[in-house]
């Protein structure tokens, strides 16, 4: 039976990948597969577990030349956006079939054209070539219109382009497009096209426990904390984490040690009308629930004593280590 459809399929169905052992059927692979391409979700991973799957393996199973060459496009794309040596053509009618990236070796300021583009820009601010000046927006860039608007319309215009960049902000890698609705909402993200991994607040890479570091990020929210109420917060963790941990291992203890008792002796109970269970007598269903309640009393201890010796430490280690040097900073 194919895990993704639910369909009993013969067993030359199920195509194997170099990648892991998972196994589903030849034709939701390639749906699947299809639409992860079409989306740009490259490179893909098995539809069960987070390995990538091999390109000969995609290859092999995409149905349509066309949906292969853009795989390989957007491997390439991957891979060079990756590179901090290239560049991306900012012509917005660059053919993104050709090359668009530009790879310079060593430079201080280049012009930078590309064969049937013809845009002109500096390496370094990705800006329209300026040969006599630094990188910065030149004023001759400035339009005419702009330099006649009133002061009303300026005003507009600043508070549309702050809007704006409050929901539009660049990936710190790969310097692409990142777009987000400034609403509170989760922000962790995930750049498609380079795979970074980013704060959407303070826009610098990240680890899975940036959020919970001392910086002011928060893992939902618009904007960072203010300084005093990060200190605060900083202060209420180290003055309050004795009582605050004394207390969670306090419930942690009794639960685990009675709750894992509980839950095998009910699980073993509550074998289903299909099981081995249900063709045993009473005398050997009560005597199965009782070995396993008592086993679950011997290793519960075991369990309590692993996770409060372990937890509690790198609580510890956390709010005096980490907390406090960020205080004292």
């Amino acid at each position: 039976e194919c895990p993704l459809c639910l369909l009993p399929q013969p067993p030359e169905a199920f195509p194997s990948l170099a990648s892991c052992s998972h196994r589903s059927c030849w034709a939701c692979l390639e749906q699947y597969l299809c639409l992860a391409v079409s989306e740009s979700r490259v490179p893909v991973s098995c539809p069960h577990c987070p390995a990538v799957l091999q390109p000969a393996d995609v290859h092999r199973l995409l149905p349509e030349p066309a949906l292969r060459d853009k795989y390989e496009e957007f491997l390439l794309r991957r891979l060079l956006m990756a590179d901090p040596g290239t560049r991306w053509c900012p012509a917005p009618d660059c053919s993104p079939s050709q090359a668009r990236f530009l790879i310079a070796l060593s430079c201080v300021g280049l012009d930078v054209s590309r064969e049937g583009c013809g845009t002109e820009f500096c390496y370094h601010c990705r800006q329209p070539w300026h040969p006599d000046g630094p990188c910065a927006l030149a004023p001759s860039l400035v339009t005419p219109t702009a330099q006649l608007a009133q002061p009303e319309e300026l005003a507009h215009g600043e508070a549309l382009a702050q809007a704006e960049a409050e929901d539009i902000k660049v990936c710190p890698r790969c310097r692409a497009f990142i777009m987000k609705i400034n609403d509170g909402s989760c922000n962790r993200m995930n750049c498609t096209v380079c795979g970074c991994l980013f704060c959407w607040l303070c826009l610098r890479e990240i680890s899975d426990v940036h959020f919970l570091s001392p910086s002011g990020c928060t893992f939902w929210g618009k904007r960072p904390w203010s300084r005093t109420r990060r200190i605060l917060w900083q202060l209420g963790m180290v003055l309050g984490a004795p009582m605050v941990i004394s207390l969670a291992a306090g419930v942690a203890v009794p639960v685990i040690t009675i709750g894992i008792p509980i839950y095998m002796g009910r699980k073993v109970l509550a074998g289903g009308p299909g099981s081995r269970r249900s063709s045993l007598s009473g005398c050997q269903q009560c005597l199965s629930v009782t070995s396993s309640v008592l086993l679950s009393l011997f290793v519960s201890p075991i369990i309590t004593a692993l996770t409060v010796g372990v937890g509690v430490p790198l609580v510890l280690t956390y709010v005096y280590g980490t907390v406090v040097l960020s205080l004292c900073r």
